[in-house]
């Protein structure tokens, strides 16, 4: 028998889902109806009452459901740290971004720079931020590409042919992309290190499968998986 499971999940965790998408189905029996996006987004759709079952966000928002009784507690799962980087287009040069003024360089020398959602996605606020403090932010307007997540800003880098497109967002996001190389991280000034946990939610429809599932993402069976996603141990 299937069970459907519908997800809610941050961008970050698209990649690991769909890798363990064949696996639910053989040995979970899970039939996955699951939806990604910037962490705003899908917090916004959880609490307007969009069915889900599991619940992927940031720690600090997956405590702060669980702490309104919208969560399971003890369906906790972290799954890791995911940090911020650069990416091109794969087959294009990479740029030094190590250092603040060398990732300005790279910036300043782009045609369009793709990324993520400012106001709802994680690395997108957080990318604005470092355009601010780089003096940036205005003089590249014309140039900026936002998308409404990281996942989306990555395939539309990815089908550029300019050698002058770059790119800003979650690791497991740039690596997941097909057709993105990742340069590398933000400089340690600016580096961004997010946690992400999933968790069953209170109104999940079968809540052991819930709670199952949410064990799996974050279990040590799947940790190398993880790992080669671009998440890190807490």
């Amino acid at each position: 028998m299937t069970t459907r499971l519908h997800l809610l999940s941050a961008g970050a965790a698209l990649g690991l889902v769909r890798a363990l998408e064949p696996r639910l189905a053989v040995e979970m029996g899970i039939e996955l109806d699951a939806r990604f996006g910037a962490v705003g987004a899908m917090q916004s759709l959880f609490d307007a009452g969009e069915p889900c079952d599991v619940l992927i966000l940031t720690d600090a928002m997956i405590a702060a459901q669980t702490a309104a009784g919208m969560l399971v507690p003890a369906t906790r799962a972290p799954l890791g740290r995911v940090r911020t980087g650069v990416a091109v287009p794969r087959g294009v040069a990479h740029p030094d971004v190590s250092t603040p003024e060398a990732l300005a360089a790279a910036l300043r020398s782009a045609d369009t720079v793709y990324f993520p959602d400012p106001e709802r996605a994680t690395a997108g606020i957080h990318f604005m931020k470092v355009l601010r403090e780089l003096g940036l932010a205005d003089e590249l307007r014309e140039r900026l590409r936002p998308w409404p997540n990281g996942a989306t800003a990555m395939r539309e880098l990815a089908g550029q042919s300019s050698p002058r497109a770059i790119g800003c967002t979650q690791v497991t996001e740039i690596l997941y992309t097909p057709g993105v190389e990742l340069v590398g991280l933000l400089p340690p000034r600016f580096e961004l290190s997010t946690l992400y946990t999933a968790s069953a939610s209170s109104r999940a429809a079968d809540p052991a499968v819930a709670a199952r599932f949410a064990a799996l993402l974050g279990a040590a069976a799947t940790r190398a998986l993880r790992a080669a996603g671009g998440f890190e141990d807490e």
